[in-house]
């Protein structure tokens, strides 16, 4: 075992440990509203808060169960495709949120969180410990993921994580051939981006309801432009080989963490929008985006982040193949 594995064996387990809060805090939250001890948030009705957090409480245990699966031996022999899309999903959502926590410490600003921890105008709102504990276990369980997925990726699949962009030999054709691809593809995530990285800056356009927007809202933009540009610049390397002298594992890396936000979190956001849809101001649902706009955005991120992943698994084959 070298210091890699190490590292991302310490990681596994912190990051399985640093979940476990949120993950009890939001099966009080159920429990209190089913029992009538504790109000609910956001607007919500007692169905849709119970349904909501349940959700959450599904995705915690699936994130704990994953962390554990990262670092123990049972975790290899899991089947490729569920431990990936989980691993990827997971990063999405928590992994490239990292800048976003240090952006928001650096520059904190009044207004309502997501609505699936429980705050937001119309609605109750968590005591100032037990945000502090959902926010210190997204950021914990983040920084672990950081570390102990490429560790795992890296122990299970060296092909795609160790040695340079330019080791393996490619034909002239094949290499052609993948390129005109990835000029189109390449497309997809920079558009969606751009939107954001415009809202981010201060556009209007797009927006129904532009005096609704504060700085969490703008920061979210940006991270999330941010990110649709690095990951998809990141296949387009990883997938054209260049430059030769770069460690693979880097674009690959970038690459699993661009997509997964992108599809993790507009996956996350459509049923809101359409809650919000159905809903309007009167459930305290309202969003700055127009609605229309916002789930097209949505769902052009979703369909370009499983198509970036499809990418990548495609680069794995083709490097797997070379060895």
């Amino acid at each position: 075992m070298d210091r890699i594995d190490r590292l991302g064996r310490g990681a596994g387990y912190g990051a399985a440990l640093m979940l476990t809060p949120y993950l009890l805090i939001k099966v009080s939250w159920v429990v209190g509203a089913l029992l009538g001890l504790l109000p609910t948030g956001s607007g919500l009705g007692l169905v849709q808060w119970v349904v909501l957090n349940a959700a959450t409480i599904g995705m915690a245990a699936i994130g704990i169960t994953l962390a554990l699966a990262l670092v123990r031996p049972w975790g290899l022999r899991i089947p490729a495709p569920p431990l990936v899309f989980c691993g990827w999903v997971a990063a999405g959502f928590l992994v490239s949120m990292l800048p976003y926590a240090l952006l928001r410490s650096l520059w904190q600003s009044p207004g309502p969180s997501n609505a699936a921890d429980g705050h937001g105008s119309g609605g109750a709102t968590a005591p100032d410990w037990e945000d502090a504990l959902i926010q210190l276990s997204f950021v914990g369980m983040g920084v672990g993921l950081a570390v102990a997925l490429p560790a795992y990726l890296r122990r299970r699949w060296p092909h795609a994580f160790t040695g340079r962009l330019g080791d393996g030999a490619r034909s002239g054709g094949e290499e052609r051939g993948r390129l005109v691809w990835w000029r189109w593809m390449l497309l997809a995530g920079p558009a969606v981006g751009l939107v954001w990285l415009y809202w981010a800056a201060g556009g209007t356009s797009g927006l129904s309801h532009p005096g609704d927007r504060d700085s969490n809202w703008r920061m979210l933009d940006l991270v999330f432009g941010l990110w649709a540009f690095i990951g998809s610049a990141a296949i387009w390397v990883a997938a054209s080989g260049r430059p030769a002298p770069l460690p693979r594992g880097l674009p690959m890396t970038l690459g699993c963490l661009g997509s997964g936000a992108l599809f993790a979190w507009s996956a996350w956001m459509l049923p809101f929008t359409a809650y919000a849809a159905v809903a309007g101001r009167t459930a305290g649902s309202v969003m700055p985006e127009n609605l229309a706009v916002a789930a097209v955005l949505h769902g052009a991120a979703v369909l370009a982040g499983a198509t970036m992943l499809r990418s990548l698994l495609r680069t794995y084959a083709r490097l797997a193949g070379s060895v």
